[in-house]
């Protein structure tokens, strides 16, 4: 774990208030670009650019005005990758005045969804002083927001991330309902999981191209804070708008029931809080209340287990050369073998996967590898923390790795579990 809190309390100096000071949007005939616009102190200034593609899923005219609130939310939401370098105790905002319900709201999600960032950071801090809201007088009033319900119909939209749980998503929708598939910066794996569910082409997805600015990168390099974001929150705004923009009121995510787990034992900080039940029931509330109920986001893997989606990914065999979750190998569409995402997905398929296609799936054999012991620690609880990975639960590993203790018992991996799992 890094100390980094003297750089912490230095750069809160420095930078009193971090503004989201505007967005802008423009829409075309299937495209919607924005761009948010954060400011620190004097000479930190971030204007990233986000290009959402709708393909042939533009179903309607879409209207400025109704679209405006989506943006400003997405505008939040992105804030969190840019303030959390410098950690600023006011977060001043010039669009809207949020009321004191969505401050909270909106505390709580920064506060849960940076709770890896503090921890392995060293940053002690609590809920209430790490950062207070902030509105200038000309800041608008949210009730002046427009914003348009989407009605029901048989469209679903599945964000895919080329892993396989959205892969079991997509096959278990896509029988009855027609899917608009969603994927962030398309990779190798994402492309050819969707071409694979009857999505051939580009043009056949809803595609956003997001981008981080240049200056927070190299911010980081130069040793500014940095650290994990709520990637799934962020997720679950974009989204909001692909459901007004494609006329689809449902969103499916494909969270499962494991990420509610902490990855740090009797705390609250889950590398997965953003795909947690309680991120995703938040979530539905302020929707509901805040903005007319506009989509309805949900998961449908919520009721299964790892184990269990695991299972029902082993009868697509279909998928197997192309899914990848593992986020080190991703840039080269390939599993790298070598971390903790690549480990737990191995163990996890192992019982319904068998041995010889396991490891023309990976590419080598990750039970019989010593060089994956501290991994194996911390996924099957022989260690105290388990790995900041979207992983599943100590016990789910325990149970497949019980349910292959006796076909794969020569693996290195297997007789080191045997010698010191917890009886």
């Amino acid at each position: 774990m890094h100390h980094n809190q003297e750089i912490f309390d230095l750069f809160r100096t420095r930078y009193p208030v971090f503004t989201y000071e505007r967005y802008a949007f423009e829409i075309s005939e299937n495209r919607i670009e924005m761009q948010f616009f954060y400011k620190a102190g004097k000479d930190l200034s971030f204007s990233p650019v986000m290009k959402l593609e709708l393909g042939r899923f533009a179903f309607r005219p879409l209207q400025p005005a109704q679209i405006e609130g989506l943006i400003f939310h997405i505008g939040l939401i992105e804030l969190i990758s840019y303030w959390k370098c410098v950690c600023s105790p006011i977060v001043e905002i010039k669009s809207f005045r949020l009321a004191q319900n969505q401050q909270q709201w909106w505390k709580k999600l920064y506060w849960k969804g940076l709770g890896e960032f503090f921890y392995q950071n060293g940053i002690q801090i609590d809920m209430e002083h790490f950062m207070q809201f902030r509105f200038t007088d000309d800041a608008g009033e949210m009730k002046k927001i427009e914003y348009q319900r989407v009605e029901e119909s048989s469209r679903v939209i599945v964000p895919i991330g080329g892993g396989k749980d959205s892969v079991v998503t997509l096959e278990q929708l896509r029988s009855e309902r027609e899917i608009i598939p969603f994927i962030i910066n398309p990779r190798g794996a994402t492309f050819a999981c969707a071409q694979i569910a009857g999505f051939p082409e580009q043009s056949d997805i809803v595609i956003l191209h997001r981008e981080i600015d240049p200056l927070l990168l190299k911010l980081n390099s130069q040793g500014y804070l940095n650290g994990h974001t709520p990637f799934s929150a962020m997720l679950a705004f974009y989204s909001l708008l692909v459901s007004y923009a494609t006329n689809t009121r449902d969103i499916a995510l494909s969270n499962e029931s494991s990420a509610n787990e902490p990855t740090i034992p009797h705390t609250d900080i889950n590398h997965q809080y953003s795909k947690s039940l309680e991120f995703e029931m938040d979530f539905r509330q302020y929707v509901r209340e805040i903005m007319l109920d506009v989509a309805h986001y949900y998961s449908h893997l919520r009721p299964y287990t790892e184990l269990q989606i695991a299972e029902f990914f082993s009868q697509y065999p279909q998928y197997f050369r192309v899914f990848k979750s593992c986020n080190a190998g991703s840039k080269e569409d390939k599993w790298c073998c070598q971390c903790s995402k690549c480990l737990f997905a191995y163990i996890i398929l192992s019982p319904f996967i068998d041995d010889s296609t396991m490891i023309r799936i990976f590419g080598e054999d990750l039970l019989d590898k010593p060089s994956l012991e501290q991994y194996f620690d911390e996924l099957s609880g022989i260690a105290e923390v388990k790995p900041f990975e979207c992983v599943g639960t100590i016990d789910e590993v325990n149970q497949a790795l019980l349910m292959i203790s006796e076909t794969r018992k020569e693996k290195y991996l297997l007789k080191h579990w045997e010698k010191n799992r917890r009886q």
